[in-house]
């Protein structure tokens, strides 16, 4: 493979379906992903760039037990309102005061899920009970965990999300898909526990993987994206 080759048109119209039909899958079908199709995928992954490469991705991936215990612990405590304030995340992922356009934003794609599946706007038991859905993976047969040692800076979570992107482009070029999830992020301190992190190892996100079930309402699901007019700036002399 020559890196300074330019690709035939066949070659950029693959790569292309590939990031394009990338979407945050909510069902997956039971059929099981083989553990050499996800080493291939962490292979391709970890071709992302990162500065003085550093590689700062650690992955834990569950599957069978493994996988049910911990959403099993997971959804105990989403499932128990007191134990649950007792669990909040380690860092924001999301602004602490929500502004335009981005709040405008979230709460399009938020009732645009729940009118799929038949979710009002009040019925906060049943958004509830969806939100719990994360801590089953969605049902997807692989759950991946993600951590970074403590110690890394801001510039290697930059990186941490250019192998998170290749992952789930990776696996859509193999005809799976992904749901990466910061919902994780809230019971960082049980799941460094259940699968024994090293001390400074801190819980990046989580992500779904596995094919996608073509028959659930939730995965019509097509979030807009903005023109590339709204956020790019063209300067010349």
């Amino acid at each position: 493979m020559n890196p300074f080759e330019p690709p035939s048109q066949t070659e950029t119209a693959a790569v292309d379906h590939a990031i394009a039909s990338r979407r945050s899958v909510r069902a997956f079908l039971p059929r099981p992903v083989s553990r050499e199709a996800v080493e291939a995928i962490l292979q391709v992954a970890s071709r992302a760039p990162s500065g003085t490469n550093l590689q700062p991705w650690q992955v834990h991936v569950l599957t069978g037990r493994a996988k049910e215990r911990l959403s099993a612990r997971l959804l105990a405590i989403h499932h128990d309102p007191v134990e649950l304030e007792r669990h909040q995340p380690e860092y924001d992922y999301y602004p602490r005061e929500w502004v335009a356009p981005y709040l405008e934003r979230r709460r399009k794609v938020g009732w645009d899920l729940y009118g799929l599946l038949g979710i009002g706007k009040a019925d906060r038991l049943a958004m509830h009970d969806q939100h719990g859905r994360n801590y089953q993976f969605f049902d997807a047969p692989v759950g991946l965990i993600f951590s970074i040692d403590r110690r890394m800076g801001q510039g290697s979570w930059l990186d941490y999300g250019m192998f998170l992107q290749n992952l789930m482009v990776a696996a859509r070029a193999r005809g799976l898909h992904t749901c990466p999830q910061a919902a994780f992020t809230r019971f960082h301190r049980v799941i460094a526990e259940e699968l024994a992190f090293e001390p400074l190892q801190m819980l990046v996100c989580g992500m779904a993987l596995g094919y996608a079930d073509p028959s659930a309402p939730e995965n019509a699901l097509e979030t807009e994206r903005a023109a590339v007019s709204d956020f790019a700036r063209f300067l010349q002399d």
